[in-house]
């Protein structure tokens, strides 16, 4: 499989390459040449099959020609050793819930995926592979804990000052070892334009080994496609006109739903919820797309005004608003909209979900048609963001012991301006 960029400007690129450099050359994105069809054997199988044994078995179909079946099978097997439940809350909507990995967040997925397969490329390498890594939150944590003492990698994780939840900072800023922290003064569209300018920097190219953990790395963003085959499985029978709604920023994990859909999974559509960071939800309403500033919020993973996957939707709808309009439909919410829609799954359903997941039930509750089943991701744990679920819903929220470990530690992180000439120094400082 070669894959070519989203820009069209670049040279077509191996897996290795494309997983090791991240970005293209001409600034695009990396996409597979073609998306494989899964073999109906598999899905008749489907029920029967574990997280691990799914992730084989798509990414065999995806990543098959470059690497064995038994690396394959090895890399699903160690990173994707935690359960997704579908929890029901009625019959006819379920809860996805993605926090069940070391970190709390559905980024465990494709972190823990991408740092394995990554370790695989670098074994024969010489010099030291800095990861660079913008995030609003939940990104950053599970990059540091995927690739937390990872032999020949050193990662650098860009995060908004004053733009994280406090158990979110605390996960960025305390591992240490081979894990720094940078708290840039500005948005989460900074960090990620320090990050892609850092790509393209042929002088910095030159002398330091960089590549990325965002979603703009296909080997971070294709893993979570296997959640969705998942969702099928624990379905069983009951996967009938299926509606997934995904909270989405930065679009990797609705790109990731969109390459299951098109692998064969018979999804019926999906729900894009945002907050009002809804540059997306505005596109498939006008067909115009329009970047800008990111607004901070209580949902702070979807404070995106630039999201970078959106490239990738387009190049798989073939840059066609119409057929995008027609499988994919957009949803916003305010602050206080997603604090009582936060209320009322509480009251209703006795169900504890993050602001996040909150935005993806909203949006079924409005737009869910009759006969279908609606799945909504809830893509972090409540706890993660526990001063805005605490006292939207009146209640303590139980922190996992996997997070209240964070808590005690020290806050390490170097504070740095948005300008690039600030960063690049930083990053030659480190060599």
């Amino acid at each position: 499989m070669k894959y070519y960029s989203t820009n069209q400007k670049a040279p077509l690129s191996d897996l290795s390459s494309a997983v090791l450099k991240g970005l293209a050359p001409d600034k695009g994105l990396y996409m597979p040449e073609q998306i494989p069809a899964l073999p109906e054997s598999f899905f008749k199988n489907l029920p029967n099959l574990s997280l691990a044994e799914i992730g084989t078995a798509v990414s065999e179909a995806l990543f098959g020609e470059d690497v064995s079946k038994a690396k394959l099978q090895e890399i699903c097997e160690d990173a994707l050793n935690f359960d997704v439940p579908l929890v029901m809350l009625n019959d006819k909507v379920g809860s996805l819930e993605l926090f069940h990995g070391p970190t709390c967040a559905f980024k465990d997925v494709g972190a823990r995926f991408m740092s394995r397969m990554m370790a695989h490329f670098i074994e024969k390498r010489e010099k030291d592979t800095y990861v660079l890594t913008a995030t609003s939150g939940d990104t950053g944590s599970a990059v540091a804990s995927g690739f937390f003492n990872v032999e020949g990698i050193k990662v650098v994780l860009l995060y908004p000052k004053g733009k994280v939840s406090h158990i979110q900072e605390q996960q960025l800023t305390t591992y240490g070892g081979n894990i720094t922290a940078v708290e840039i003064d500005g948005t989460f569209d900074d960090c990620q334009r320090l990050v892609k300018d850092a790509f393209v920097d042929d002088d910095l190219n030159a002398k330091l080994t960089l590549t990325s953990a965002n979603s703009i790395n296909l080997a971070r963003f294709l893993p979570q496609s296997f959640y969705y085959f998942h969702a099928f499985a624990q379905l069983g029978e009951k996967a009938k006109d299926v509606v997934f709604s995904v909270p989405s920023g930065n679009f990797g994990n609705l790109t990731a739903g969109l390459f299951a859909y098109k692998m064969g999974l018979p999804i019926k559509r999906f729900i894009a919820a945002t907050n009002v960071n809804d540059v997306v939800p505005s596109y498939l309403n006008s067909g115009i797309f329009e970047a800008r500033a990111s607004v901070k919020t209580i949902a702070n993973a979807m404070d995106v005004g630039n999201p970078s996957n959106f490239v990738r939707m387009l190049e798989i709808y073939k840059h066609s608003h119409p057929a995008m309009q027609a499988e994919i439909t957009g949803f916003t919410q305010t602050d206080a909209q997603i604090r009582e829609t936060m209320e009322r799954i509480y009251k209703k359903h006795g169900y504890t979900a993050d602001p996040h997941g909150a935005v993806g039930y909203a949006a079924l509750e409005e737009l869910q048609e009759e006969g279908e089943t609606g799945i909504f991701l809830e893509t972090a744990h409540p706890a993660k963001f526990m001063d805005v679920v605490e006292e939207t819903l009146n209640t303590k929220v139980e922190i996992p012991e996997r997070l209240q470990a964070f808590l005690k530690k020290e806050k390490k992180a170097t504070p740095l301006s948005t300008e690039y000439a600030d960063f690049k120094g930083f990053l030659e400082g480190l060599a």
